[in-house]
């Protein structure tokens, strides 16, 4: 049969008016998820405070030119009811459909020229053919040329009395500051998900289409916060599926990665269940899953199971989840720490990293689920450091048989062999220097500050011998005067003793004894000592060997843990 034969057409409704249209808000009432500006809009038409220049921004699909139609609708019904429009008389019917004579609709892209804005002038200083008020509405205004936007500044900034402008762009920043100085700003949010369900819930039951509440979820999901991608999806899904709406269908249809097959994997992961992993990755490789969506899907689920880990009860206002999701991740909170989602999360994020190289990005892919499940739990690591007694052989052609260093009050003193009992001594009076300086920032900060910077060298006898760095020689007048010396001395006697004193020595007298340190230095060369410890009974532990091997990975730094009861 050719095409045009009669009744070809015969029983097709060729007058099908698409979702997003018959489906567009009529009234402030029906905008979703922009209260923030219907409320304000209302509120300036209630007390007469509307301006003659507003730009409506934001993502595409969340309601900025049905929100300039309904501003105008309600400047213009005559039967609005508290600026509500009636939505039955002519001139809301034919706002609505874009075609009224005082309400014009100007398409920035086609209409870009310095002519097309000289147009417009000529006809703002006609008066309405009926009402108080004509509005322009430029849609997309970023599109226009520099001259266009310097041809409207005048007009934008001083129009008549009867001319509302209503600009609408995706793209702000590409509106110079001239035109943004003129105009009143309202910003359009991302629509939540949750609210997009609820609508595609009400459409789906007015027009007598079954849905399940995981299909519109998932359809919410793909519109990116758009009510109109949304509605455009549910349109095609509806053709697809000719019946009821389920997840199932919505996978095929749309190409995506079954969600019930990557809660199962996250929970196997959780689990370390390595053999119930393999099941997955093979129902999604039959499924044919795409390796880089899977990644990023998956590390969106990561950072949900965290969310609901580190702030259970106010995490439902933060997450646009499904019922049946929102309480499976909850529940999986419950059964893992905070530490290991943060150890899955950082694997993920370095394997979307190596996808992007790989030659063979499901290789990539399986290869790190299966870390992630074989990766230590934090139990697991925890032991690292339980174990304090570790002992650190000798090195060779040393005259020490065996060395141990032993963690003491969060401090690492060195065990020191007999005959060293002078070394020994001496690390303990810099432990002494350094908690009497944190003694002193106690009472007076300041003067602490000057002591970190004097050089430590010796105590010979009741007396504390100190040096002046050469880079700070104003020091040595500081600490010469009787009002600083006799402060110090004050210090010292109530931390070392009344028989103890201070004395800051010249580079003659410190000739042939060891230079001094101060206590900056002090400080870091025992942190440093302490991490060489802990790296070196680290990287002897089993454990760390094995996550060493599974990672390819070397140790950066070791921190201790503190056991209950307050030991390390």
């Amino acid at each position: 049969m050719c095409y045009g034969a009669p009744g070809f057409f015969k029983g097709v409704r060729l007058s099908y008016q698409v979702i997003a249209r018959k489906w567009r808000p009529q009234s402030f009432g029906d905008v979703v998820g922009q209260d923030h500006i219907t409320q304000t809009l209302l509120n300036a038409l209630r007390h007469q405070r509307l301006p003659h220049a507003l730009l409506f921004t934001g993502p595409r699909g969340t309601g900025k030119t049905s929100s300039a139609r309904i501003l105008s609708k309600s400047l213009r019904c005559p039967n609005a009811v508290d600026f509500s429009p009636c939505n039955a008389c002519s001139t809301c019917q034919e706002i609505s459909q874009g075609n009224h004579i005082d309400v014009i609709e100007i398409d920035g892209a086609s209409n870009n020229g310095v002519d097309s804005i000289r147009e417009l002038r000529e006809g703002v200083a006609f008066m309405p053919s009926q009402g108080k008020y004509k509005v322009y509405i430029i849609d997309e205004v970023h599109m226009l040329s520099n001259s266009a936007f310097n041809a409207l500044l005048k007009t934008l900034e001083e129009p008549p009395g009867h001319v509302i402008f209503v600009l609408a762009t995706t793209e702000v920043h590409k509106i110079p500051a001239t035109i943004l100085s003129r105009c009143q700003r309202f910003d359009f949010r991302r629509i939540p998900i949750k609210q997009i369900v609820e609508r595609l819930g009400k459409i789906t039951k007015a027009e007598g289409i079954s849905a399940t509440e995981e299909a519109l979820w998932l359809i919410a999901k793909q519109g990116d916060g758009s009510m109109r991608d949304s509605q455009s999806l549910l349109d095609q899904v509806m053709n697809f599926c000719d019946g009821e709406l389920t997840q199932e269908k919505l996978v095929s249809v749309l190409g995506l990665t079954d969600r019930s097959l990557l809660l199962r994997s996250l929970q196997h992961i959780v689990d370390r269940n390595k053999a119930e992993i393999f099941k997955v990755l093979n129902g999604l490789h039959l499924s044919g899953f795409d390796p880089d969506l899977l990644v990023r899907e998956v590390l969106e689920l990561v950072r949900h199971l965290l969310m609901c880990k580190v702030a259970p009860d106010n995490v439902a206002q933060f997450l646009d989840l499904p019922d049946s999701e929102f309480n499976f991740l909850m529940e999986l909170a419950q059964k893992t720490s905070e530490e290991e989602v943060h150890l899955i999360f950082d694997m993920l994020l370095k394997g979307a990293q190596d996808l992007a190289k790989a030659q063979d990005p499901r290789l990539v892919c399986e290869v790190l689920f299966f870390r992630m499940a074989a990766a230590p739990t934090s139990l697991d690591l925890t032991k690292l450091f339980q174990d304090r007694e570790t002992v650190i052989p000798s090195a060779k052609h040393s005259s020490l048989k065996e060395s141990s260093v032993r963690l003491k009050e969060s401090k690492i003193i060195p065990e020191v062999p007999k005959g060293l009992e002078k070394m020994k001594e001496t690390i303990g009076i810099k432990d002494k220097w350094l908690h009497f300086v944190d003694h002193v920032r106690n009472d007076d900060a300041l003067f602490a500050a000057k002591l970190e910077n004097l050089l430590f060298h010796r105590l010979e006898g009741e007396k504390i011998l100190l040096g002046i760095p050469e880079r700070q020689v104003f020091l040595k007048d500081q600490f010469g005067s009787v009002e600083i010396a006799k402060k110090l001395q004050g210090f010292i006697a109530s931390y070392w003793g009344p028989r103890y004193s201070f004395e800051i020595i010249t580079e003659k007298k410190q000739q042939g004894q060891p230079s001094g340190e101060s206590a900056q230095a002090l400080v870091q060369k025992k942190k440093q000592s302490e991490e060489e410890v802990l790296q070196t009974r680290a990287s002897q532990n089993p454990l760390v060997k094995s996550a060493q091997d599974v990672f390819k990975a070397k140790i950066i730094s070791v921190t201790g843990i503190t056991k209950p009861g307050g030991n390390s």
